[in-house]
C-alpha cells in the first residue's frame, strides 16, 4: 500500500482537527494497514525534530499530484487552504483584488482571507482515485 519515504497526507479525529490533511512521510509499516508517519510541518512540543504519529491506512492518501494547480478559482468553488500547517476544506466565498480570496468554512462557520498560493483545489481520494466534484457540479450546472 504505502513504501517507506512515500510522501501522503494524514487526517485525524483529534478535537479541532477534523477534517484537515497533513503532509507526511511514511517511516514504517508498523502492522496490517498501520503506518509511522512523519510530519512535514509540524514539529515535537521540545522543537527538537518533525512529529511521528502512527496511522491507520483509512486516515493516509498519497499526496495529490501537482497538476490540480489553477490559475485563478472561481465563486462557490470547492477549495483546500493551507491554515496552521494543514489543508482545511473550504469554499471560496468572494473573490478579492490582488489574487486574495475569502474561504468560508462549513464546520466552523469561519470565514478567512487566503493568498492564491496558499489554495489548492479540493479533491477526495475515493476508491483509489483523485476526484474532483466541485469541477464536475460546475460543469454540469453550467456555473
Amino acid at each position: 500500500m504505502f513504501s517507506k519515504g512515500t510522501l501522503v497526507e494524514v487526517s485525524t479525529d483529534e478535537d479541532g482537527f477534523e477534517g484537515a490533511w497533513f503532509a507526511a512521510t511514511i517511516v514504517k509499516a508498523v502492522g496490517k494497514d498501520k503506518f509511522l508517519v512523519q510530519y512535514q510541518s509540524l514539529r515535537t512540543d521540545d522543537d527538537s525534530g518533525f512529529l511521528t504519529e502512527e496511522f491507520d491506512a483509512l486516515h493516509i492518501r498519497p499526496s495529490p499530484p501537482e497538476t490540480f494547480v489553477v490559475d485563478r478559482f472561481n465563486l462557490f468553488e470547492e477549495v483546500d487552504a493551507l491554515y496552521n500547517d494543514g489543508w482545511w476544506v473550504g469554499v471560496i466565498s468572494k473573490v478579492l483584488g490582488g489574487s486574495k480570496y475569502l474561504i468560508y468554512f462549513r464546520d466552523t462557520d469561519e470565514e478567512m482571507e487566503f493568498k492564491h498560493s496558499d489554495l489548492r483545489l479540493h479533491h477526495d481520494w475515493i476508491d483509489g482515485k483523485w476526484i474532483m466534484a466541485s469541477r464536475a457540479l460546475m460543469k454540469l450546472f453550467n456555473l
